[in-house]
């Protein structure tokens, strides 16, 4: 029976993984052996239950009551804090999706793939803060990491059975978020429930305001970077307001191979979790002659400066990932908060990024796991203290 662990399963992507899990069969099918949340403990531990977990844990240490609580009488084991997530990654499975939010997710990750697993990445984060130290663990363990970023999927699947090499150039789309039609002057004035609501994917509210700010597409652009070992000029951002065309991938005798589907996510998931075949999705079906056009258009970079930024962080490299991660997590948690507006974000992190840069030369620093966790408090602390 084929042992899975979920980080991150009371989140969106957690969620619609179990949602596939249950649907192949669920506890008969799969040997479930860790589930991961945050503080809704009543949802992990209904989660854990219903697929027989071996141990279900929650990031928070002050909800270890209530989840054992939960839990009791299951003979499901309930753990909390950054040890007991390190302690669940280094049980061996077979397939793990890591999807928790934020560099949180990092340590995680890199647990995992001692096992020599088949790691399914939808935590972004891990690939723009410590893309060539991931990449060199899977290749040093034998492991497989597949992305479950929609875009990195769909890039993912249009490079089967092809060579790289022969590629010029990449093409990712966005939606353009909750804010793609407003003026530049009322984005100022944006609130925070404005920007929770996306026109398309049902998502966290976290990732909706990145999609709102473009921050969300800039990190895939330095993920498509690190993963697929491209050069940044090779990587393109259109906007794209029906998110039905997820990537292209342009070989150099002109042809474009498009990747289009259904706005849901479990389309990527089911993919890395079928990986390497193809099984029956409860995905929606495209009615090409119904939808008729598509549309595409140039990102403004005055409205989105999250690309060009992005662009700044592939250039300098080094801890600049890192830098720009956590400058971004620290701003959206202002914003969040209602300390900062919403184009402060981009403001916030540049000057950080700026500053960090200038004092310790972020290109020049050595790669280490232990530069990146220290470049990620310098810059979140920076990205507070900053008036």
């Amino acid at each position: 029976m084929r042992r899975v662990s979920v980080f991150g399963s009371t989140g969106s992507i957690g969620v619609n993984t179990l949602d596939l899990l249950t649907r192949q069969g669920g506890a008969a099918a799969y040997q479930v052996v860790a589930l991961t949340g945050g503080q809704n403990v009543d949802l992990l531990a209904s989660q854990a239950r219903a697929l027989r977990a071996e141990v279900a844990v929650t990031a928070y240490e002050d909800c270890l009551p209530a989840l054992r609580d939960a839990l009791h009488g299951s003979g499901i084991e309930a753990a909390a804090g950054e040890a007991a997530l390190i302690e669940a990654a280094d049980r061996p499975a077979d397939w793990i999706m890591s999807a928790i939010v934020g560099a949180a997710g990092l340590a995680p990750g890199f647990h995992a793939l001692r096992h020599g697993t088949t790691l399914a990445l939808a935590n972004k984060e891990s690939l723009v803060t410590a893309g060539p130290l991931l990449l060199a663990e899977a290749e040093r363990h034998g492991a497989t990491i597949l992305p479950v970023d929609s875009e990195h999927s769909a890039i993912f699947q249009g490079l089967v059975g092809e060579d790289i090499a022969e590629v010029e150039r990449i093409i990712i789309t966005a939606s353009g978020g909750a804010f793609r039609d407003w003026p530049l002057d009322k984005l100022r004035h944006a609130t925070v429930a404005e920007a929770s609501s996306h026109p398309n994917w049902a998502m966290g509210q976290r990732i909706t305001i990145d999609s709102a700010s473009m921050f969300n597409k800039a990190m895939e652009v330095v993920e498509t970077k690190e993963y697929f070992k491209v050069s940044p000029g090779m990587i393109e951002v259109l906007v794209h307001p029906e998110s039905l065309v997820h990537a292209l991938v342009g070989f150099r005798d002109g042809a474009l191979m498009a990747h289009l589907g259904a706005p849901d996510m479990r389309h990527a998931i089911g993919y890395a979790l079928n990986w390497p075949k193809r099984d029956e999705l409860p995905v929606a079906r495209l009615d090409l002659a119904r939808i008729g056009t598509l549309n595409f258009s140039a990102p403004d970079l005055t409205r989105f400066p999250a690309l060009r930024l992005a662009q700044e962080v592939m250039a300098t490299g080094g801890m600049a990932g890192a830098a720009f991660n956590a400058a971004k997590e620290a701003a959206l948690d202002l914003f969040i908060a209602e300390k900062i507006g919403f184009l402060d974000m981009a403001e916030r992190v540049e000057r950080v990024l700026t500053e960090m840069s200038a004092r310790q030369g972020l290109g020049n620093a050595a790669f280490s796991l232990d530069n990146i966790m220290a470049t990620d408090r310098e810059a979140r602390r920076l990205a507070h203290e900053l008036t």
